[in-house]
């Protein structure tokens, strides 16, 4: 018989439980909360450890596999390059700036070793967005593919830092180092004495304010999201009302189609992989044409990225051709996913169930979840949290909790929370208040702590998972000369979930065009921030009595077709 809710996480949780994920009382940057009492030192031990995992494949990408031991053969090899000819040290930033190759998993685990911070870099930045990032982490290396370090090239130079360039194309210059002619093998680890808050990762949101902030986290906050998945799981199991399956003839193993420099890429799948020894699969490029054949061939058992993704794949023509018999999970996070897919991915994925996340780069991607009948029963909800993360919906204005049922703002609480953002004291003292995290996002809890989420209290557009902050898109479109005013919004999209639409009305005397807005954008801001649907207006835009712009008019006026809108 299942347990409740409130039991299983006892069982699982409780403090003075025996469990592997047994909670205690602790008081983290001045705030008490529990954490988890078995939790590794810092998440250099868990890398470092990867190594006992031996011949055991890790990382498969194109052709190419490595096993754990040879993983951490190059991790030691680039270890010794950062602290013997970079001069690298405990709490130094180490840009990292490429596709999903196997050297971004090296890289990131030799950075981690060695005590630096590891500053992921978004790989479709344009240079200004590279330039603003570099300056602003203070790094004093940057490891990148060739188009990232070509992109980069003439900030690292003037600011003096460091390049390595892994898989170049052609010829580097004096200035750029090699990775293949640097990282050496055989060499032995370097491991530095790391504490549990110390800091770990910075990964970079899109700003509100028109340039992305830096998301910084402990190992402390890394760890407690990696374990936090972990127990839900066995939460999970007791609470589920289904009957015991048998023993599962397919080990775990995930498919990479996210980038590594998303939080989902990088924590509940890579590092997952790194702490449970599981088979990694990278793909290039997103092609649910391609995944595939992957999945049948590897037995792939979870895909964890975007609704996007998932609708790609179940709706794929070839999907009845391959045996995708292994899939036990497909789902993952970064928007809301469509009923009807939620009902498709449990018809078609015939041994598995379709999962849904409602992290944020902010919680280490771990929070509220839902999975199998409790999915397919409440399709519209994110699902419940497990401790030691707590959820409670409050007053936008005056922080008050708000009984179930009301809707105000989600905030998160927990140790996987990030301790602030990089050189933003204002940003994370707006953002974590008393420990808890206000997400911008509006919604509301039910009876049986169900979440929903029904509305961004932030201007944000998700496309395909990617947040795209209207100011800052806003803010590349105003330097246009010809433009008066600007509001971008997003237009609801069936695959992407939305895509961003701008209306704009230009200066006296001036004339603007769809196409010389695509022309001035391009290299300005990241591809996917440029907006897709152009209204150019005759007429002011139509404000509300406080002077905001009205967007979900504009919006509906667009659904409706009553305002016409150039798209490429």
């Amino acid at each position: 018989m299942a347990l409740s809710w409130i039991e299983a996480q006892e069982k699982v949780l409780a403090p003075g439980s025996g469990t592997p994920f047994e909670l205690v009382d602790t008081e983290v940057r001045g705030v008490k909360m529990q954490v988890f009492k078995n939790s590794p030192p810092n998440l250099a031990f868990v890398l470092q450890n990867a190594r006992n995992f031996g011949d055991n494949t890790f990382i498969l990408y194109e052709g190419e596999r490595y096993s754990f031991a040879q993983t951490m053969d190059n991790v030691d090899g680039l270890c010794h390059v950062l602290v013997n000819k970079y001069g690298i040290k405990k709490g130094d930033r180490v840009a990292v700036a490429m596709r999903n190759f196997p050297e971004w998993i090296m890289a990131f685990a030799a950075i981690v070793s060695v005590g630096a911070i590891n500053v992921s870099f978004n790989a479709w930045w344009t240079e200004d967005e590279m330039d603003f990032a570099l300056q602003d982490c203070g790094a004093k290396v940057l490891i990148g593919d060739q188009q990232r370090i070509d992109t980069a090239h003439a900030s690292c130079s003037k600011m003096g830092i460091k390049m390595l360039c892994v898989r170049p194309e052609r010829e580097l210059g004096a200035d750029v180092d090699d990775w293949s002619k640097e990282v050496k093998l055989g060499l032995g680890p370097i491991v530095a004495d790391i504490s549990p808050d110390d800091d770990c990762t910075i990964l970079y949101t899109s700003g509100t304010t028109g340039r992305p902030k830096g998301a910084v986290s402990t190992h402390r906050a890394v760890l407690s999201s990696l374990m936090a998945f972990a127990a839900r799981n066995q939460v999970l199991k007791l609470a589920s009302e289904e009957p015991e399956k048998p023993a599962d003839p397919f080990p775990p193993s995930f498919i990479l189609i996210v980038p590594l420099f998303h939080v989902t890429g990088c924590v509940p799948v890579m590092l997952s992989c790194f702490m449970a020894g599981l088979k990694l699969v990278i793909m290039y490029k997103w092609d649910a044409g391609k995944a595939l054949p992957i999945i049948e061939q590897e037995k792939i058992t979870t895909f964890t990225g975007v609704p996007t993704q998932a609708f790609d794949l179940v709706n794929h023509p070839d999907f009845d051709k391959y045996d995708t018999s292994s899939l036990r999970a497909v789902g993952g996070g970064g928007a809301p996913a469509p009923a009807s897919l939620v009902a498709k991915v449990a018809k078609t994925v015939k041994q598995g169930s379709p999962q849904l996340g409602y992290g944020m780069t902010e919680t280490n991607a771990y929070g509220p979840g839902n999975t199998g009948k409790f999915y397919t029963d409440r399709p519209t909800s994110t699902g419940r949290a497990t401790w030691p993360m707590k959820v409670s919906v409050r007053n936008p204005e005056t922080f008050e909790e708000l009984p179930a049922g009301e809707w105000g703002e989600v905030c998160m609480f927990g140790p996987m929370v990030i301790r602030g953002y990089w050189n933003r004291p204002d940003a994370t003292a707006e953002t974590i208040v008393d420990g808890w995290l206000r997400t911008g996002d509006g919604g509301y809890i039910d009876d049986e702590g169900f979440l929903y989420i029904k509305d961004r209290i932030k201007d944000m557009i998700l496309r395909g998972g990617e947040n795209i902050y209207c100011v800052e898109v806003e803010g590349s479109i105003y330097e246009h000369p010809a433009v008066h005013e600007v509001a971008v919004f997003g237009i609801p999209h069936d695959r992407l979930g939305e895509e961003v639409g701008v209306a704009i009305y230009p200066k006296d005397g001036q004339t603007l065009t769809a196409d010389e807005l695509w022309k001035f954008l391009d290299g300005n801001i990241s591809s996917f921030k440029v907006p897709n649907h152009v209204i150019i207006m005759n007429e002011p835009l139509p404000r509300n009595a406080a002077g905001k712009f009205l967007k979900t008019q504009l919006r509906d006026e667009v659904a409706k077709g009553l305002l016409t809108a150039e798209t490429r």
